[in-house]
């Protein structure tokens, strides 16, 4: 089955490099391995200012990580990744005998040249778990799940709220299972108490699948500002005019913020709204320089 929401990652114009990093490192120790898929490159010319450095460089590269689709953007300097959107890695000993020894590979690839933000050790939900960003500024937490759980992907994309933003990961939980086809919730656990900023009965950790992916959310029980940006957005797929123009009504709720089919939603999270057969759009004549003057897609303007 097609994945139909997929991580995209923005990078300052080194995506082939990041991304040839991220697949070497995850494919000795992930499930399906890691690779790269295709991608699509900048034309040599109709380029906004920001992009003329450029011109005719990959523009996207679409690549796996075990079972979870990404795709890097390679694009200017204007957003920096931050802790708000970060990447479970699930490594689990029930079918894999050499899931620790596999964390911990990856662990000391993603910590080189990168910062810990959380040991490697153990904690009250995982015998063995770290929270690592990498070189590239982009989060990642390895754990050793539970082998009695529920299995879980590889790959879970994970939401802090925090700042102006804690004690919303419910809603936000609740709003895309509501807006996306095929959602439901799974695991709900909440603060028990007052723990930091987070309330009692906000989100320790949450969890939905969302038309086929797994997505976490959690309220963070310690001082921080995090905000989301566009530096990790979220691309869905729709099938046809009225599934973009339903999608965005629910989703784009900053109006500034909308752009060649980018929107941002109550809460900030960024998310890409384009029609699953883009690619064969993008190959008709002006369709880049067409593509940017759009803010929702419409596909009867190619």
């Amino acid at each position: 089955m097609t994945q139909r929401i997929v991580p995209n990652l923005w990078l300052p114009g080194n995506a082939e490099e990041a991304v040839d990093f991220w697949v070497k490192a995850f494919d000795p120790v992930s499930p399906e391995g890691a690779r790269v898929t295709g991608g699509a490159r900048y034309p040599t010319e109709g380029l906004l200012d920001f992009q003329e450095s450029l011109a005719g460089q990959a523009i996207t590269v679409d690549f796996t990580l075990g079972d979870t689709a990404f795709t890097a953007i390679n694009a200017g300097p204007m957003f920096e990744p931050n802790g708000s959107i970060s990447f479970f890695v699930n490594f689990d000993a029930s079918f894999e005998p050499d899931a620790r020894a596999h964390l911990d590979a990856l662990w000391e690839v993603l910590a080189d040249g990168g910062k810990v933000l959380m040991p490697l050790g153990e904690y009250p939900f995982s015998p063995h778990y770290g929270w690592v960003e990498d070189r590239y500024g982009f989060s990642w937490q390895l754990i050793l799940t539970d082998p009695e759980g529920e299995p879980r992907p590889f790959i879970v994309p994970s939401l802090m709220f925090s700042g102006a933003n804690t004690n919303r990961a419910g809603a936000a939980l609740r709003h895309y299972a509501e807006t996306l086809q095929n959602s439901r919730l799974g695991t709900l656990a909440p603060y028990p108490e007052k723990t930091g900023p987070a309330d009692a009965g906000s989100l320790m950790y949450g969890e939905a699948e969302l038309d086929g992916i797994w997505i976490a959310a959690m309220d963070s029980g310690v001082e921080m500002d995090a905000p989301f940006n566009e530096a990790v957005s979220l691309q869905v797929f729709a099938d046809d005019q009225a599934e973009i123009d339903r999608l965005w009504e629910h989703l784009s709720h900053v109006p500034e913020s909308e752009q060649c089919g980018w929107c941002k939603d109550e809460f900030g999270v960024s998310w890409q709204v384009i029609p699953t057969h883009l690619d064969e759009l993008m190959q008709r004549p002006g369709a880049y320089e067409k593509l940017m003057g759009m803010h929702k897609i419409v596909i009867d303007e190619f």
